[in-house]
Order: C-alpha cells, then structure tokens, then sequence
C-alpha cells in the first residue's frame, strides 16, 4: 500500500486529500471513491475551474535521499 495525495477540481470547488491504496488505477479509484462517500473530504469554493473537471493524483514519499538523475541528450532528468 503506498500513499498518494489526490486532488480534485469540479464545479468551482477544489478538494485535496491523502489515500492509501495499491499501486494500480482500480486501487486508486476505488480509494477516492470511499473517501468521498465517507463525506470526510473539505470542498472549498475557488471562484474558477468552473468549466474545469479534473483529478490529480501523486505519490507520498518522504524519502529524504536525492533524487536520481541521468543526461540524455544533453538534458538532466530524474530516474
């Protein structure tokens, strides 16, 4: 089980909170889908993203090492 931090933007209001689930799309889905349904989640109204209807997703990680890092093609990128 790894922690992700979910965003949600709907309808002008904005929700952010943190899931555990397991390392794959239905995991993850039905994580949020039982966190709404508790009614535990703040929305907070934006006054935009009106139009805008979206999650995000992204994992926790509380790793204190730095992060990896490669050339390619004269670019420094994370691994």
């Amino acid at each position: 089980m790894k922690k992700y931090l979910v965003n949600i933007f709907a309808y002008d209001y904005h929700a952010k909170f943190e899931v555990l689930a397991e390392d794959n799309a239905e995991s993850i889905e039905q994580a949020v889908l039982d966190k709404v349904g508790e009614k535990s989640v703040k929305w907070e109204a934006t006054g935009m993203f009106r139009d805008t209807r979206r999650i995000t997703y992204e994992e926790v990680s509380h790793d204190r090492r730095p992060v990896q890092t490669k050339t390619v093609l004269g670019v420094r990128v994370a691994v």
